[in-house]
């Protein structure tokens, strides 16, 4: 049993074992604490998430659902091997479990893996207060892959906390291992992450295992991950003109874009308009033409002048 890492103390951890650590919002301050207890902890579970996309998948592990709150880890680790610390403390991710496989995992006195869980989600003891929680970002199908880098980062994240608490690599457990009703993670064995942590603990934690291959770092990034951080992210100064703006002072690079167009499209509207009625009325100028017959002239000229507009801006 230990007292659970600091914030700070987790992020020292993970960094001085090579993590690339991604830190979301108030992760610090982020998680259920006011629902039950965090600690004493006892090992560390790993998750597949069942998604794809990197940013829809760290919001869905920070914000949870409806009927069930986030966080739903700790840490998120993504394709390329970046891990998003999306909450500390209290999190939703192991549920119910079994009390053997708990004490196996408190003594590390199992051999390849725990005796199979016999209690789930529904009937067995708090896992939430007894393990950090890893969703890791894959399909769960055993078809998606598991990028190298990935997976390196996994085992980094694992072996991070077993050096700083002195545990060995049995402090690590599947989700499936814990509870009857999980299947994750699914793509490789427990068994296989144990061993390779526990190669990792031989070594200082700057160790780099030998390799001439260098990962890519936008492995597992989708097109739509690069839209989405880059024209979706709510942190430009919005324009202080705007109603709301001391509720919301930044906006999203698409809706900064967005209200331009809308700017420029007015502005293009009022001086074709100016041009038009100026234009009638010298037309007018020394014809003698009534007043009603001129502003007649001009209304007509200005609505011709606004609909040629408005067909000159079509989309494509």
């Amino acid at each position: 049993m230990a007292t659970p890492l600091s914030a700070s103390a987790v992020l020292k951890a993970l960094r001085a074992e090579g993590v690339r650590v991604v830190e979301v919002g108030n992760w610090r301050t982020h998680n259920r604490n006011s629902k039950g207890p965090w600690g004493p902890v006892n090992g560390s579970i790993v998750h597949h998430t069942v998604t794809k996309g990197t940013a829809a998948t760290v919001r869905m592990v920070r914000d949870g659902y409806p009927d069930l709150p986030g966080p739903l880890c700790h840490g998120m680790i993504a394709k390329n091997g970046q891990v998003h610390m999306v909450g500390w403390g209290r999190a939703n991710h192991a549920g119910g479990g079994d009390p053997k496989v708990l004490e196996q995992v408190i003594a590390e006195s199992y051999g390849s893996r725990p005796t199979p869980p016999t209690r789930g989600n529904s009937d067995g003891v708090d896992g939430n207060a007894r393990f950090y929680g890893w969703e890791c970002e894959n399909l769960g199908d055993g078809k998606d892959p598991w990028p190298a880098a990935q997976y390196d980062a996994i085992v980094r994240v694992q072996a991070a906390l077993c050096r700083a608490h002195k545990w060995s690599a049995k402090s690590v457990i599947g989700h499936l291992e814990w509870s009857n009703d999980k299947i994750d993670p699914r793509g490789f064995t427990m068994a296989k992450l144990r061993t390779d942590v526990s190669e990792r603990l031989k070594h200082p934690a700057s160790w780099n295992p030998g390799s001439d291959h260098e990962e890519d770092p936008m492995a597992g990034i989708t097109k739509r991950d690069i839209f989405d951080a880059v024209w979706k992210t709510d942190a430009i100064g919005g324009p202080t003109d705007a109603a709301d703006h001391s509720t919301n002072p930044t906006w999203q690079p698409q809706s900064i874009l967005k209200d331009m167009q809308a700017r420029i499209r007015s502005m293009d509207k009022r001086m074709a308009a100016q041009t038009a009625a100026i234009t009638a009325l010298a037309g007018h100028v020394g014809t003698g033409a009534d007043s009603e017959t001129i502003v007649a002239a001009v209304n007509a000229a200005i609505e011709r002048a606004v609909v040629d507009v408005d067909g000159d801006r079509t989309g494509d």
